[in-house]
């Protein structure tokens, strides 16, 4: 295998496959032989890696799989953790404590034993060593996918985007395909797999489905997103209209992006759900998007949920705003508001714009938003979905009078 002096893969694989094996001693000799024989079961095993929209490709791959006729199994992380059996049932996976990647093994293993010929599974590690783990010694997909690379967990990836990068190239599978819509850091990704033998499929702008195609969505699914999905079905022979069809229909996850209208006691609200959208770069595009599109709204609400062990997210945020179409108000909910709250001000965001809310309730935030809206509102969350932004979700959708995407 070739050997890159930028991303230095070779040494990357040898470090990983050091410590998987230490990894896989600790599961016992009959557990490491277990997944060995579960993952040779599994016809096509895709990895599905990258900074946003890892869920939805993974839950519009599994759909058009299915519709193709090739028995799937995915495995989300996303908002909730899920597990689609072929039948395109889910259920909760179970975790003992805190998420660790081990749970991807008991996965493989549940996939083999539903029959499936196909699994898809998101990446759930955020460590760059435990990535490359994931892939090198659980997984060892015949197919990744890396939908983007964008500046999120630098704390743990960074310290920057590139970094995030090279982080994300550690799934990169040997002498496998890898697919991508990532423009900027493209090299790295080429360079990923160069050193691990793999085809590198990088899909252009113009590979996205027309707008009648995007139209099926009842939710705001991105472009990207689509058009990676479908070109891997395609490769695995499925045929595009029969895929569309199923991604269409297929459930999204609980956090996707959805606009809800509200008429709430004289008050028509518009609210868009973008919590998911978290690194400074997709926030920024969903709410231009959201600006424009609701253009007419006498007030504009951006509601930013907060966590504390996020604080490098809430920094970024906090400085990157202050460049951002301006809005009313500025309601900051959650946990460790004041990290964006003083990354704000300090990057000249007016402070009488903004409203600190930690600790309320989705319930107390909501009756703020109220009070702080017009006859006529925008408001978009971001941030986080975890604390109060889920339940805020929910107390939106189950007001809302219909859903406009």
């Amino acid at each position: 295998m070739a050997r890159s002096t930028t991303c230095k893969w070779s040494d990357v694989i040898t470090s990983t496959l050091l410590a998987g094996t230490a990894a896989l001693l600790g599961l016992g000799a009959l557990e490491a032989c277990a997944l060995r024989r579960a993952r040779r079961a599994l016809r096509y095993r895709i990895h599905v890696n990258g900074t946003r929209g890892k869920s939805s490709v993974t839950r519009l791959i599994a759909a058009g799989l299915r519709a193709g006729g090739i028995r799937t199994c995915a495995k989300i992380t996303g908002t909730n953790a899920r597990m689609i059996l072929p039948d395109g049932s889910e259920f909760p996976v179970y975790r003992l404590s805190r998420p660790n990647v081990i749970e991807q093994v008991r996965m493989i293993r549940v996939a083999a034993a539903e029959g499936a010929e196909a699994l898809v599974l998101e990446c759930m590690a955020l460590q760059p060593h435990l990535q490359a783990l994931t892939e090198l010694d659980m997984l060892q997909a015949t197919h990744g996918v890396i939908t983007n690379a964008r500046p999120d967990h630098l704390d743990v990836m960074g310290p920057d985007a590139r970094a995030v990068a090279h982080a994300l190239a550690g799934t990169t599978p040997l002498a496998g395909r890898l697919y991508t819509c990532e423009e900027q850091h493209r090299d790295v990704l080429v360079a990923a797999a160069r050193d691990r033998g793999a085809e590198l499929i990088a899909l252009e702008a113009g590979a996205e489905p027309s707008a009648e195609e995007m139209a099926g969505f009842s939710y705001a699914e991105h472009p990207a997103n689509v058009a990676l999905a479908l070109r891997l079905c395609a490769d695995l022979g499925v045929e595009r209209a029969s895929a569309l069809a199923a991604m269409h229909a297929c459930e999204p996850d609980e956090g996707c992006s959805r606009h809800y209208q509200l008429d709430y006691f004289g008050r028509a609200l518009t609210f868009v759900n973008g919590f998911a959208a978290n690194d400074p770069e997709s926030t920024e595009e969903l709410w231009r998007d959201a600006c424009r599109r609701y253009s007419e709204a006498e007030r504009r609400l951006l509601v930013v949920n907060c966590r504390f062990d996020r604080g490098d997210r809430s920094r970024q945020l906090g400085e990157a705003c202050v460049d951002w179409p301006a809005t009313d108000d500025l309601i900051v909910i959650g946990s460790g508001t004041y990290l964006f709250a003083r990354a704000a001000t300090r990057a000249g965001v007016d402070p009488a714009r903004l409203v600190l809310a930690e600790g309320l309730s989705a319930n107390e935030v909501f009756e703020l938003i109220l009070e702080r809206a017009s006859r006529e509102a925008l408001v978009v969350g971001a941030g986080n979905v975890a604390g109060p932004g889920l339940p805020l979700v929910r107390l939106f959708r189950n007001r809302a009078r219909l859903e406009a995407c």
